[in-house]
This record gives C-alpha cells, structure tokens and sequence, in this order.
C-alpha cells in the first residue's frame, strides 16, 4: 500500500476528494474498525486543512468599493461576519 500524501500538501480540490472518499467508506460500515480509527483521524486532519484553506481564501477576496457617484474607486476587505 502506497502512503498518502502529507494532507499539508494537497490542494483544497484533492484534500475534499479525499475527505469525501473517506466519509463515504465510514458509511457504507464495512470498513474494520482498527482502519476506520485510522481513516477518521486522516478526514479529521483533511477537514482542518480544508477550512485552514478557506479562511485563507476569504482573507483575499475583496468587493469592490464605490465613490459616491456609483463608480468604482477601489477595493476593500470583504465583511464575511
């Protein structure tokens, strides 16, 4: 069996493909329970790095500001709050 890759290294596309392979494998049941202990703690370490890359998306995306004749005069941090 080959090694995963270190979650830290995965793109968000891969580290959610991967998260969603093994939510699927805890549901079907079948998998033993040494390997789903195994398999949990790697989803766990994939859904923080997931929402690590999130927030560091949301901290870059920015709206657009506009003066006060409606045009746009430049850029502001988004409010996600």
């Amino acid at each position: 069996m080959t090694a995963a890759p270190d979650v830290k290294t995965l793109t968000f596309e891969q580290a959610m493909k991967e998260l969603e392979g093994i939510v699927t494998r805890l549901e079907q049941g079948s998998v033993p329970l040494e390997e789903s202990i195994t398999i949990y703690e790697r989803g766990d370490a994939l859904r923080t790095h997931c929402d690590t890359l999130l927030k560091a998306a949301e901290a870059k995306v920015e709206k657009i500001r506009l003066s006060a004749d409606g045009r746009a005069s430049g850029t502001e941090p988004l409010d996600v709050n």
